[in-house]
């Protein structure tokens, strides 16, 4: 009788798994810009919110990006702008979309880039994941988004989810074009990388250098590129995950909101530039008004709590709390969504 059980629970898995991904394949095919998230645009009508589909170069590597403009966008006229960096293994099609087009309804131009090496934009080895890169791409965003018509230059904030908050908390210690800065679950991806999720891996730090290091030595030679992180997830495997971050982090990328540009992988090689970097060195330059939002149950808010308390170069912070969000959640969960969108426009409209 219990291997019977088993059979068929392993069914009924392997039927749910098959469902949910014929469900997101059919999410990102039916959409022209194969957007995934709630309430996207599917076609550019007058008096709307307009999706722009760009690319442009970025050291020498080619950048898909989505710029949305306002209702009634005119060219002629000057609006605020705000870049948005989506999150670890994330796409401009997924929350970064969604937030972009979220406060270009609130009256700014936005623009959601893929970073360099991932999703859409250019690069090889495919999925690097290095901290300059992914710093990088936020200053090249604001170096487009800068000289698209209707941007008042002296208008531009800066606004990261997840890996991209923790990147742009980078970015805006040095560029000053951005005159608001603004994250939302923000992710130290290096203090991660490091230390490991909740500093449970500080015993292996040295380990994983030298696998990193291997890594590199091996693709110097031309070898096999090596890749950590997680190619693929059964049900099963996502429901015994232990944590909030990454059990609802697999169910949004891998199944309620999948797109075939988003993975979770990365070079290994990455590790030794990222385990030697940390969102918070110098994030006292950061003088202009800081806004930082994390969920009340978020297992990653200790990250948001620890940046803010050193950014002690800026007159102007808060640290906003949605009650009741997990990580995940903030993403796509609309109540939480609201919140965020209301606070982030109260925050860019004072500052821009």
């Amino acid at each position: 009788m219990k291997n019977i059980s088993l059979i068929i629970a392993t069914a009924i898995s392997t039927v749910t798994t098959i469902a949910n991904a014929q469900s997101t394949q059919k999410t990102y095919q039916s959409n022209p810009y194969t957007l995934v998230y709630e309430g996207a645009i599917t076609k550019n009508e007058t008096g709307k919110v307009n999706i722009h589909p760009v690319s442009y170069k970025l050291n020498g590597v080619n950048i898909s990006a989505n710029v949305y403009t306002p209702a009634d966008y005119d060219p002629s006229k000057k609006y605020p702008a705000i870049t948005v960096a989506h999150p670890n293994g994330g796409i401009k099609e997924q929350t970064a979309g969604l937030y972009a087009q979220r406060l270009a309804e609130a009256g700014y131009i936005t623009i959601a880039a893929d970073a360099a090496y991932q999703g859409a934009s250019g690069g090889e080895p495919r999925h690097t994941d290095k901290p300059f890169y992914r710093t990088d791409d936020i200053h090249g965003m604001a170096d487009f988004i800068s000289r698209y018509p209707g941007v008042d230059t002296n208008r531009v904030g800066a606004f990261g989810i997840c890996g991209g908050g923790g990147y742009t908390l980078k970015a805006a210690q040095s560029d000053k074009r951005f005159k608001a800065v603004a994250t939302l679950s923000m992710f130290n991806s290096g203090e991660v990388r490091r230390n490991g999720f909740q500093n449970s891996q500080l015993a292996t730090i040295q380990e994983r250098l030298k696998k990193a290091s291997e890594a590199r030595e091996q693709e110097a030679a031309g070898g096999k590129i090596i890749y950590g992180g997680v190619a693929s997830i059964t049900d099963e495997e996502i429901a015994k995950t232990p944590t909030d971050l990454y059990r609802e982090g697999y169910e949004y990328y891998y199944r309620t909101h999948a797109h075939p540009n988003s993975t979770f992988l990365y070079t290994m090689s990455s590790m030794m530039d990222l385990m030697t970097w940390d969102a918070t060195d110098n994030i006292d330059l950061i003088n202009q008004p800081l806004l930082m939002i994390a969920g009340s149950k978020a297992d990653t808010k200790y990250m948001t709590e620890e940046a803010f308390s050193k950014a002690t170069g800026t007159k102007n912070k808060e640290l906003f709390v949605i009650d009741g969000a997990t990580h995940i959640q903030s993403y796509y969960k609309q109540e939480y969504v609201d919140k965020a969108v209301t606070k982030l426009v109260s925050f860019f409209e004072k500052y821009l």
